[in-house]
């Protein structure tokens, strides 16, 4: 009987090297014509916490921010991040 293979790769060692998130929060609110202050009242969230998630600036994704942004929005999950995959 022949060993089963694993279909998942291993990761690995530097961070970069298995790709990337985007957020897309600045070209949502720049096609809603939506200014920061607007998206901050709107979501009860910090001007400075919106502008992280705008630039890309943020290292855990906060899964009720994610929720709060889709509703006011009124786009999709998918709209909002992207998984960037490696260059191979």
């Amino acid at each position: 009987m022949s060993k089963k293979e694993n279909p998942l790769r291993q990761l690995p060692v530097d961070a970069e090297s298995y790709g990337d998130i985007k957020i897309h929060l600045a070209e949502i609110i720049e096609q809603k014509n939506v200014s920061l202050n607007q998206l901050s009242f709107r979501t009860e969230m910090q001007r400075t916490q919106l502008r992280n998630y705008r630039d890309n600036k943020i290292q855990r994704l906060d899964i009720d921010i994610l929720k709060r942004l889709c509703y006011v929005l009124e786009c999709n999950l998918n709209d909002l991040i992207e998984y960037v995959p490696p260059e191979q």
